[in-house]
């Protein structure tokens, strides 16, 4: 699949500070599954500094500073990209408790690690009532991968898709109370709950197809930046990305922007200029499939 993606978040102050500066994480990633062909990260007013780089987890960034006060900023990316259908092979992943020893083999720490996703990140602290809900829903014969999606499932069938009753700050432990939220608080959850089991698990931030196949629903969280998980089902299988959101295996629809621990890693825009009074914000995401 290829598709044309526009992505813009804007940002209207009542008292802008007299300077800011930001780091930005909107340029799709490059992996076997996905290359960007063309595109750009950009802002409105142009800026006083800017560094493009590639951070500890492979995400390009785009640092940005403006020196003068701005009551409006926007931040856009614009460009096409390559979608190809994952290897979908047979369930070589091991039964979920013997994850241990295969991730003690792995003497490693590179962005891909699988020690990095496992224990607790800034945003995702453990929590025993997600933890009992997860255990809940598998078995000790289990794949990996099997209890990955069993859990997707789970979490799908339990919430609310409902933009209105949470905040990008809400803790994972309130959504999952509350039964309803959005992508962030469901993929959050589900990391969560998974890392709980044993299973390393990482937070994805992209983009959903705007335009559904014929015949086929559109996908919740297409209006906005979506957010899934990847998950390390061992060895032989390695990184799996499933999306609860949705209750399936993220593939042609999902455009992979960014990759961490937890949506802290990921935000597409950080330290945005700050103001003493309110401001507003709003996102305008458009994925096209070309031909």
């Amino acid at each position: 699949m290829l598709y044309d993606i526009r992505l813009a978040i804007s940002y209207d102050y009542d008292s802008p500070a007299g300077a800011s500066r930001s780091l930005l994480r909107m340029l799709p990633r490059g992996s076997a599954d996905q290359q960007l062909l063309m595109g750009e990260v950009s802002t409105d007013p142009m800026p006083s500094w800017r560094r493009d780089g590639v951070d500890f987890f492979g995400n390009a960034t785009t640092e940005v500073a403006h020196d003068r006060p701005l009551r409006e900023i926007e931040f856009r990316f614009e460009g096409r990209v390559q979608r190809n259908a994952p290897l979908q092979g047979l369930d070589l992943s091991p039964p979920w408790p013997a994850l241990a020893p295969e991730i003690a083999a792995i003497h490693s720490v590179a962005p891909d690690a699988p020690h990095h996703f496992l224990g607790a990140s800034p945003r995702l602290p453990a929590a025993p009532e997600i933890a009992r809900f997860c255990r809940s829903v598998v078995s000790e014969d289990m794949t990996a991968l099997t209890a990955t999606r069993a859990v997707s499932d789970a979490l799908h069938a339990l919430f609310d898709f409902n933009p209105e009753a949470t905040e990008v700050t809400t803790a994972p432990i309130d959504a999952f109370r509350a039964r309803a939220g959005v992508c962030q608080d469901i993929s959050h959850v589900m990391i969560t709950g998974l890392r709980s089991l044993g299973i390393p698990a990482g937070y994805v931030s992209g983009f959903l197809r705007t335009e559904p196949p014929k015949g086929k629903p559109r996908l919740e969280g297409a209006d906005a930046m979506h957010a899934w998980v990847t998950a390390w089902c061992g060895a032989e299988t390695g990184w799996m990305q499933v999306d609860p959101t949705n209750a399936m295996d993220a593939g042609l629809d999902h455009v992979e922007v960014a990759l961490g621990r937890d949506y802290g890693d990921v935000a597409p825009v950080k330290g945005s200029l700050r103001s003493s009074g309110s401001h507003t914000t709003t996102h305008a995401v458009d994925v096209v499939p070309v031909g």
